[in-house]
This record gives C-alpha cells, structure tokens and sequence, in this order.
C-alpha cells in the first residue's frame, strides 16, 4: 500500500513545478500516477484536478519518473516565477514521450546551454523513442534561458524542456 502522506507530498511537488505528471512504482507491483492535466484516450477523459490513482503494473507500461527530477524543477520554477513579470519566456515542449539527451552522443558538449542563442529550426535535443533518435528543434529564435531537464531522463508529450526569451 502506498502511504497516503507521501503521495500529498508528490501532488505539492507537482502543483508547483512545470511538470505536468509523475509516476511512480513500487515493488509490490503497484503504479501511482498523478496529473495535472487531463489524459485522453479515446474517448475517455480523466478529471482535470490533481488526482492519484493506483493502477495495477500490468496495465501500464514500466516506466518510472525518478522523484528528485521534481523537486529540481520546483526549484528552477520558482526562480521562472522571478523573471516572469519581465519577460515573457516561450516554451519548447516534448512532441512526444522518450528519453531527453542534451548531446548527439556521450562526451560531446550538448547542443545547447542556458545563454545560447538559437535560431527557429536549430537542433536543441534527441529525444530517443522506440531505439529511434529524433532531433527536436527550435520552434523559435532567441536565447535559451532555462534548460528544464536532465540529460537521460524520461520525458511526457508535452513536457517543457527548454524555455526561450525571444527577446534575447
């Protein structure tokens, strides 16, 4: 069973990051998921309040949300919150669910840092789904002023990965 005190901790996490959702298993077998925004499958549309479900391990896939990339985020969401009333930051998001490598390959510096300029179309990641590397570009020329995830971790459709200041 999963201690009701830890998943309220996790949905505080969550309601103040830019994550949009987690999940975590246990060794039970047992999946917590927890959203902020509805999921669609099919037809069926799940409510849009932070809601922890329990969902048995067969059900879904076998994918784990490591927690510390959370708080992390809570962090630099709270340092976004600073500059916010200066300038408008634009958001490149995950078009899909994989796993986020800053560099084209191990040992090599990444594509991009915070302070890089970039241009619409320029590479910023890979994201890696099914073995296969798919390079995500700018959707918008600027500086990149927060780089929101780390390098080998798993990324959702529709994550923020990197945020932009066109003005920059």
């Amino acid at each position: 069973m999963i201690d009701l005190r830890y998943v309220k901790k996790i949905v505080e996490l969550l309601d103040g990051s830019s994550v949009d959702s987690i999940e975590i298993s246990t060794d039970k077998g047992m999946k917590l998921r927890i959203s902020k925004t509805p999921q669609q499958r099919g037809a069926m549309v799940t409510p849009a309040v932070p809601l922890p479900a329990i969902i048995p391990q067969a059900v879904t896939s076998s994918r784990l949300t490591p927690s510390e990339g959370v708080a992390l985020t809570a962090e630099e969401e709270g340092s976004a919150k600073v500059e916010a009333p200066k300038v408008k930051l634009l958001e490149v998001k995950s078009p899909m669910v994989g796993t986020f490598y800053r560099s084209p390959e191990p040992g090599i510096p990444p594509y991009v840092v915070e302070g890089t300029r970039v241009e619409k179309g320029q590479i910023l990641c890979i994201i890696e789904a099914m073995k296969i590397m798919n390079e995500i570009e700018s959707e918008y020329s600027g500086v990149v002023r927060e780089v929101l995830v780390t390098d080998a971790h798993p990324v959702e459709y529709g994550q923020v990965l990197f945020r932009v200041d066109p003005n920059g």
